[in-house]
């Protein structure tokens, strides 16, 4: 017997996966990662349409509330947007579906352990990355990959073996999970053409305007118009809320692991408000110190996530600080929702630095003379002067 797991969505890609497996004598455990992205009658679609492939069992294993504890709260406490777009929507959750695929071979004594990415993604190197870290004694196999397939060579393969599921179908492949979905099409090919607004999942439903209060506590989503419930609750609301005003929407061009440039659409309205507004209350709390060592922490924290090197140990190291500078992170944020776009209104909170006794901006001062004003500016600039001087003289 050769137990083999398979990482199964119930594309293309997968289904040839377990098709092709069975047949070259592998026992095939269809699994599934619940991210967020899956209701129960599309995981038993999924269990059905494996079984019916050939795959000898098939297991859904929910890790929703695990994607958030280890790395969604990191990427709201860094406010982490790749190339100030992109809030990590997919590249986020595969680094907690293959930790969860690892487990369950482990668990099942599985020998070996199978994905259907490409040769030319990021997935390949995220996945066989954390087996490799996680499990090394399990041999990973890759039919796509290995026998750089087409999605033309998989359909036929398919239907000489009298499995058709009208695969042609699909005109927009859709990944859906808790914290945004992708989007990509035959305009994400190239550079030039925008995704259509039938493309997105979400459609505009609400033409008006609504105002919002996010409440956070030590850098958490903790209630939204002071309905307390969980993070992973809280985020699903608003998803659904601030949807239907179509906001979230944009297309993410960046640099994939391997070297090459990549186009994605994404659909993600609640990690992008929650993001701004969790920022928009930094601003005001944490000092111009913490702010500045924590957006370059972040930005890598973000960039060695994506590029699938999450057990890296220096990553704890990032969490333990971003985890610190939330301690005074608490407060509401007032967030205005509008078609195809939100503005954020204001914030209150205990640690607001703007309502200490030393002065107003740009008004009047408390704490300091005139005086002492100009001796230290005269000091502030003395290292442009002297270096001012230098350059003179030498001219």
């Amino acid at each position: 017997m050769k137990d083999i797991v398979l990482a199964y969505s119930g594309g293309l890609d997968t289904s040839y996966c377990v098709k092709y497996l069975s047949e070259e004598g592998y026992t095939v455990h269809a699994v599934s990662v619940n991210t967020g992205g899956f209701d129960e009658k599309e995981i038993e679609e999924m269990k059905n349409k494996a079984l019916k492939l050939g795959a000898s069992s098939f297991e859904c294993l929910d890790r929703v509330q695990e994607f958030y504890d280890k790395v969604i709260k990191y990427l709201i406490f860094g406010n982490v947007l790749k190339n100030q777009t992109y809030p990590l929507s997919v590249s986020a959750e595969r680094i907690v579906q293959a930790m969860a695929l690892a487990e369950h071979a482990k668990k099942i004594g599985a020998g070996y352990i199978a994905h259907g990415s490409t040769g030319a993604g990021n997935d390949q190197v995220r996945f066989d990355g954390i087996f490799q870290v996680v499990a090394p004694e399990i041999e990973i196999i890759t039919p796509i990959r290995d026998q750089q397939l087409s999605r033309e060579q998989e359909i036929e393969y398919l239907s000489q073996k009298g499995v058709d599921m009208s695969w042609n179908k699909a005109k927009y492949s859709i990944n859906k999970g808790l914290w945004g979905t992708s989007v990509g099409g035959a305009e994400t090919l190239g550079s030039k053409l925008p995704l259509p607004e039938e493309a997105f999942p979400s459609q505009l439903q609400n033409m008006g305007t609504e105002q919002v209060k996010l409440s956070f506590e030590k850098g958490e989503l903790t209630a939204i118009n002071g309905q307390q419930d969980s993070p992973v609750n809280l985020i699903l609301k608003l998803q659904d809320l601030a949807s239907s005003f179509a906001i979230g929407r944009d297309i993410h061009v960046g640099d994939t692991i391997i070297g090459i440039k990549g186009r994605v659409g994404f659909e993600a309205a609640a990690p992008l408000v929650i993001i701004k507004a969790h920022h928009l209350l930094e601003k005001h709390v944490l000092t111009k110190w913490q702010q500045q060592h924590k957006e370059y922490l972040a930005n890598w924290y973000g960039m060695l996530l994506h590029e699938g090197q999450y057990t890296d140990e220096v990553m704890r190291n990032i969490e333990a600080f971003l985890t610190d500078a939330q301690k005074q992170v608490t407060g509401d944020v007032w967030v205005s929702l509008y078609p195809y776009r939100f503005t954020l209104d204001g914030i209150e909170s205990p640690f607001d630095m703007m309502q200490s006794d030393f002065g107003s901006y740009g008004e009047m001062n408390k704490q300091w003379s005139a005086q002492e004003a100009k001796g230290f500016i005269k000091i502030h600039a003395t290292g442009s002067k002297i270096a001012e001087a230098v350059k003179n003289k030498a001219s």
